[in-house]
């Protein structure tokens, strides 16, 4: 079974999503994180399910979407996969260091 690893940074885009929309609401913010973790099930059967990052041309660097949300992540192994960064989909995503 694939092992999904939260890195640091993707683990702080979590938190500054839920900081953001509870300003407005607490219940749809926490909503919004359950359904970014969600969609990340389909990694544990197909972890070639997302498309590649076209910013990167790296095959190994995908993303899946939920909602406004790009879901970026690296297979580092058929066991491993590490989850780089939720990046608000209106936001440049070359401003930020994904490697």
């Amino acid at each position: 079974m694939v092992q999904i690893n939260w890195t640091k940074q993707s683990v702080e885009d979590l938190k500054d999503i839920l900081d953001y929309i509870s300003k407005e609401s607490v219940k749809y913010a926490r909503f919004q994180v359950i359904k970014i973790r969600h969609r990340l099930k389909i990694l544990y059967t197909y972890s070639y399910a997302g498309k590649i990052v076209s910013e990167l041309k790296n095959e190994n660097i995908r993303e899946l979407i939920e909602g406004n949300y790009r879901i970026i992540y690296r297979i580092v192994s058929e066991n491993r996969i590490d989850i780089l960064t939720v990046h608000h989909s209106s936001r440049d995503l070359s401003k930020r260091n994904i490697k």
